[in-house]
């Protein structure tokens, strides 16, 4: 069943944006992948053709388009060939950028949402540290006020963007350990801009997939960033991350279940062509049975997903459990299926040559960024009660 709130206008986005996809990216994203990078040339092309930040207010280049067409974006991007841009692309626009917009002052929000927009512009999140990383509050990075500076000094980790970004948005804390009231106060945003001396890009990191994205880690030494870079409040940045989290795991989600969803279609069209035996692997009742399971739960991920992606846009009720619930369940069915899908591909299955060898090591990440599933558990249980 289609959508409810998926409209001409949304249709037609998602045509054109699979016709800049066969044309621009899918050719392209093996190589992309194979050298690790995404160059900028990709990403200025998909900002020419309105698919960064669509949801931008007019007055600072965008369309002002509602959540439908980011759902849209990880769904086609997903079965774009570059999981290094499907990924680096959701967090710029649809986790990064969304801090700018929502936090941002008329000045700060023109001087840099226009070239998110554009591509120009690359972002990134910098919450994740070698001692913290489901636990937000946890963190080290200080920024300590001298004047119409902070002084940042501390390092972060599994940064995606975090080598080619422009700015990242930066969780430090303003209040020293200790000295706040509770664990997670004291916490503060701040954007830091690529060149500012002590800003140092240290590596990009060797991971099991998503080769094409590139994941740095990070290093601030005396990090001069000025007072104006501030986003919000200070002192409020463990709340504000709270708050756009639930949009950071919603696209996780829907990015879980898009690759469910191709996995499978890919699956189903090789093991109906594959033969062994005389006829197809897809007609033995062990493998036909896989294959129903595997539809079947995909048809209710499916479910789940757009009746939360239109309860996004409605913004009527907090969503928080049911996002949590939807971020564990899409990913690790996600991994499931991908486990499924490698072994009815048999021995090509674990060939780097075919896709399903590459989803099945590129999903693997899923159920860990973006808090990992066991925290999403936990955050459910707390909502029902099952926790003091």
């Amino acid at each position: 069943m289609e959508p409810r709130y998926l409209s001409n206008e949304h249709k037609a986005f998602r045509e054109a944006l699979r016709t800049h996809i066969e044309r621009h990216i899918a050719p392209n994203g093996p190589s992309w992948e194979e050298q690790r990078r995404i160059p900028r040339e990709a990403w200025l092309a998909m900002g020419r053709a309105g698919f960064l930040c669509p949801w931008v207010d007019p007055q600072y280049g965008g369309s002002g388009a509602d959540f439908g067409y980011s759902a849209i974006l990880r769904e086609e991007m997903v079965r774009s060939g570059s999981p290094g841009l499907s990924e680096g692309m959701a967090v710029h626009a649809d986790i990064a950028a969304p801090y700018l917009d929502r936090l941002g002052t008329p000045e700060q929000k023109q001087r840099w949402l226009p070239g998110c927009v554009s591509g120009e512009i690359i972002a990134a999140l910098g919450m994740s540290e070698p001692d913290a990383g489901s636990d937000v509050a946890g963190i080290r990075t200080t920024a300590i006020r001298e004047g119409d500076h902070f002084v940042v000094n501390g390092q972060k980790i599994f940064i995606t963007n975090g080598m080619n970004c422009d700015l990242i948005i930066l969780a430090v804390r303003t209040t020293p350990p200790g000295k706040s009231e509770v664990r997670h106060g004291g916490i503060s945003l701040l954007v830091v801009e690529a060149g500012t001396p002590g800003f140092i890009k240290h590596r990009q990191l060797d991971k099991m997939g998503l080769h094409g994205q590139d994941t740095a880690e990070l290093f601030f030494e005396d990090c001069r960033v000025p007072v104006s870079n501030l986003l919000g409040e200070e002192g409020r940045g463990f709340k504000y991350l709270m708050q756009n989290l639930q949009r950071e795991r919603l696209i996780v989600a829907i990015g879980g279940q898009a690759y469910a969803e191709w996995m499978l279609e890919k699956t189903l069209a090789y093991t109906k062509t594959r033969k062994a035996f005389g006829k197809s692997i897809a007609s033995f009742q062990h493998n036909a049975f896989k294959l129903a399971e595997m539809a079947t739960e995909v048809a209710i991920g499916r479910a789940f997903i757009d009746r939360l992606v239109e309860e996004f846009i409605e913004g009527k009720r907090d969503l928080t459990t049911e996002v949590s619930m939807a971020k564990w369940w899409t990913t690790e069915k996600a991994n499931q299926i991908a486990y499924q899908c490698v072994q009815l591909h048999g021995g090509y299955g674990y060939m780097r040559e075919f896709e399903i060898c590459r989803d099945y090591m590129d999903v693997r990440a899923m159920p860990i960024y973006a808090g990992s599933n066991e925290i999403m558990k936990q955050i459910i249980a707390r909502r029902m009660g099952l926790e003091e």
